[in-house]
């Protein structure tokens, strides 16, 4: 990875004998790319990364569930009903009741939602969504562990932070 802004005889971390130091920036570097898709996504498109990706889920599988939309995303069932709510204003989704199941919804886009997805800038799943899904399997388990190591480290942590979506997603 190039140096940019780099002064001349400027050591990097691993350069300084710190190589946790390059692990942060890119760290950083990961969380602002995101970050940077989303506010980009919401400017070309008017809602939400994390919108846009649930929208993505109903193009794809239309009729799920709240239930199914949470475990597709990764997220708590409450911030997709919340994500739906405003959607479903905005008249980008359509909720039904289940003809078997007169208690559950089934949701699916509305032509408007389908018109936004369509028009939308890609990836519509977000920035890291999209990339770690198409990373090598054996890939991603090494980053999984050595994620859970640095998460170990820190110690007490809110396990519920993993069903959160990114604060800038939404």
């Amino acid at each position: 990875m190039a140096n940019k802004g780099k002064k001349a005889g400027q050591a990097t971390g691993s350069e300084a004998g710190l190589p946790h130091l390059d692990t942060l920036k890119k760290l950083r570097i990961v969380i602002r790319a995101a970050q940077r898709h989303s506010a980009w996504i919401e400017k070309q498109c008017g809602v939400a990364g994390a919108q846009l990706w649930l929208m993505q889920e109903l193009e794809e599988m239309p009729g799920l569930r709240v239930g199914e939309i949470a475990d597709r995303m990764a997220i708590h069932q409450t911030t997709v009903s919340n994500l739906l709510d405003t959607l479903e204003k905005r008249g980008m989704v359509v909720k039904t009741r289940d003809p078997v199941d007169q208690r559950a919804v089934r949701l699916a886009l509305s032509d408007d939602g389908r018109k936004l997805l369509a028009s939308a800038p890609k990836p519509a799943r977000g920035l890291l969504p999209e990339a770690l899904r198409q990373m090598e399997p054996e890939q991603l388990a090494q980053l999984d562990r050595g994620l859970q190591e640095l998460l170990d480290s820190i110690g007490m942590l809110d396990e519920s932070y993993g069903l959160q979506p990114m604060p800038f997603t939404m």
